[in-house]
């Protein structure tokens, strides 16, 4: 199957399942499609809420725990949706089952890169073709990947990054190493700027939103002949709404908000005990103070309050709330029942964890179709392209690489 009609059928899926998935959880009193699919909103309130996060993490457990309440409930509807692409997969790379000894020699290259980070820069370097040619690297940060890639092939590489402090982090590791990479010190969003060329490879591991979808436009634009990309954080754009690249993502009827992108990355393999614990706290008194903030506002909607310090949830949930109020201008009365929007905001938790682990079922589809949109642009290029997945789902779930060559 091609890659436009397989975006195509994906696009289907979505258009006719949004009612699941398109939903923001913090807004909702109630399941907001318990009326259409009983059978789910049955299901997925007899589930305990000690296994959730298992069952979250691994996305065939979770379909497989849901799909019967949902086939049940289309059946009843008379619908006939292909659930079957609700287990779609990338294909693994070759290189990614050999791996395992290519880079012990230069080990040492990863002093100073967290283990799972480090794991992801060797994938992926694992996965480029075998050339010579000069290698971009995108939004290079300290250019850890950049540094491998010329260590390891022995290729040139420009590492281009905005920001002065790590591009001269970076030069210094390149000149301890006697490396042939380069920083170059630019916004990326700069028009004037003229890095790619044809006789290249542009490399982009995790760049976010806009940025990787800028190196698709100017390498296209320029005729760079290869391109690895593994792309991340889908909602940072600086449009309202989602803007599709190819011509099928053009035609396609979904509406898409920054909120809706950001389903694929709702998914962790990492925080565990503690990290969970504070997870669920935060979570839990954000509904709290919510709910208290309605009461005493008169309002129906939810108040976004700013990022706070794990130490706050060590201490008291009123203590936070005195804290939220203050930094949304909330005038709180006195003599106020902590205790019962604690409660409230424990049971709201209990509805939204519900929401999203059926929105989750798509988050896999969805991403798909993010990246189909990026690969049969990039067709339409002329380029040859492939999706792949270059390392396992507990390095990162954002495992997806693009490769494309004219």
């Amino acid at each position: 199957m091609s890659h436009s009609a397989l975006l195509s059928q994906l696009d289907s899926l979505l258009l006719q399942s949004r009612q699941l998935w398109q939903v923001k959880a913090f807004d909702c009193d109630k399941q907001p499609w318990e009326e259409n699919f009983p059978n789910l909103a049955a299901l997925v309130w007899s589930l305990d809420d000690d296994i959730l996060d298992e069952l979250d993490r691994v996305q065939a457990e979770l379909l497989n725990c849901l799909l019967p309440a949902l086939n049940k409930d289309l059946v009843l509807l008379s619908e006939s949706w292909s659930l079957e692409l609700l287990n779609i997969k990338a294909p693994l790379c070759a290189g990614s089952r050999v791996r395992e000894m290519e880079f012990q020699d230069i080990a040492h290259f990863s002093a100073g890169i967290k283990g799972r980070k480090w794991a992801q820069i060797t994938a992926f370097t694992q996965e480029l073709p075998a050339d010579k040619c000069e290698v971009l690297e995108w939004c290079a940060g300290k250019g850890h990947l950049g540094r491998l890639i010329s260590k390891s092939q022995g290729r040139e590489v420009v590492s281009l990054e905005w920001q002065q402090a790590l591009c001269d982090a970076g030069e210094k590791f390149a000149q301890q190493w006697q490396l042939p990479q380069k920083f170059v010190c630019a916004d990326a969003f700069d028009n004037q700027q003229s890095e790619l060329k044809v006789e290249q490879q542009a490399v982009a591991l995790h760049a976010c939103g806009d940025l990787h979808v800028r190196l698709l436009y100017l390498a296209a634009k320029a005729g760079t002949r290869h391109i690895a990309i593994s792309p991340c954080c889908y909602h940072l754009i600086q449009a309202k709404e989602y803007q599709a690249m190819s011509k099928v993502g053009l035609q396609s009827e979904l509406r898409l908000s920054r909120h809706d992108l950001q389903l694929p990355l709702q998914q962790s393999t990492i925080a565990k005990g503690k990290q969970q614990e504070l997870r669920h706290r935060e979570i839990a008194w954000r509904l709290g103070f919510d709910s208290l903030q309605r009461e005493v506002r008169g309002g129906s909607c939810y108040l976004p309050i700013p990022s706070l310090k794990q130490s706050q949830l060590n201490g008291e949930f009123s203590t936070f709330c005195y804290w939220a109020a203050e930094q949304k201008s909330v005038d709180l009365p006195e003599n106020l029942n902590f205790k019962r929007f604690l409660e409230l905001g424990v049971e709201r938790q209990r509805l939204t964890r519900r929401i999203d682990l059926v929105a989750h079922m798509f988050r896999g589809v969805f991403e798909h179709w993010l990246l189909l949109d990026r690969v049969c642009y990039l067709e339409e290029q002329g380029y040859e392209v492939t999706l792949e997945q270059f390392c396992n789902n507990e390095i990162t779930p954002r495992n997806l690489l693009i490769k494309a060559k004219k």
